[in-house]
């Protein structure tokens, strides 16, 4: 069971459910060693098999993440360098956020702002705190997100929402969020990372190889045409219904009695 602390990146264990911080105070910044450090603990968690779910906040209650350290930026103000030296970077770290084989849940407690709104799509679900805020502010800087965001947010919230948020860099409150499909449940001030935890929870319990490939054949709906996404998803169908978990499921339907998917995962590895 996977314990990580990792200079601005904090890892602990919740039953199956691994939390993430980001802990760089006072509003945790992206600057290279905090995402270096995502980097490694997704990685980690990845690998281990007690972890079923992971949830990611920020530390503290100001911000999940307000975006990038703009004290970064200057020496990168040169052609050839802020692409190799921190967006690449950046884009390989949040992709292997958005793209993990396990259900993620971001709890958003304060403001994510700016790369910090671009982490938090990547993640599968996002739970907001009633206070919190939510911006794409970087044209404000004679500039736009680039580490995804215009992709990320706008298969969330539209083009319209997409280019209003990015095109004016003004936040944007939890309810509108809500409204605007960008965060999946607002929840009372100072409960995000609580509620997180439940819906992780409930998530851990769930037959973890179905979830992975659910998560799968989702996400060739944005890449694929209607009918290649249809095919190409009857494999995964194929599998999961030879899995153990199947298997579990159908015995615990028909006995009547609760599944218990990740032992019967366990059991299939044995």
């Amino acid at each position: 069971m996977v314990e990580i602390e990792c200079g601005p990146v904090r890892c602990h264990m919740q039953g199956g459910v691994a939390v993430l911080t980001l802990d760089n105070p006072p509003l945790n910044v992206v600057f290279r060693g905090l995402t270096e450090a995502l980097g490694s603990a997704l990685d980690a968690l990845a690998r281990d098999a007690d972890v079923r779910a992971v949830v990611l906040t920020g530390a503290g209650t100001r911000a999940f993440c307000a975006g990038s350290d703009i004290a970064e930026f200057q020496p990168l103000m040169q052609p050839g360098r802020i692409g190799p030296e921190k967006l690449a970077l950046q884009q390989a770290v949040f992709a292997r956020l958005d793209d993990f084989p396990k259900p993620t849940v971001a709890a958003v407690n304060g403001l994510a702002f700016g790369g910090g709104l671009e982490i938090a799509v990547c993640c599968d679900l996002i739970v907001s705190d009633e206070r919190a805020r939510f911006a794409l502010p970087e044209i404000k800087l004679g500039v736009f997100p680039g580490s995804g965001g215009p992709v990320r947010v706008t298969r969330r919230v539209g083009q319209g929402r997409a280019k209003e948020m990015m095109f004016l860099g003004e936040p944007v409150d939890a309810a509108t969020a809500m409204a605007w499909g960008l965060v999946d449940r607002v929840v009372p001030q100072g409960t995000a990372l609580e509620a997180a935890l439940a819906l992780a929870a409930t998530l851990a319990g769930r037959p973890p190889l179905a979830l992975a490939l659910c998560k799968q054949a989702i996400g060739f709906s944005f890449d694929m045409p209607r009918d290649a996404a249809i095919a190409a998803a009857l494999p995964l169908s194929e599998r999961v219904f030879t899995s153990a978990e199947s298997r579990e499921g159908v015995r615990a339907f028909l006995a009547k009695e609760a599944p218990d998917f990740p032992n019967a995962l366990h059991s299939e590895k044995e």
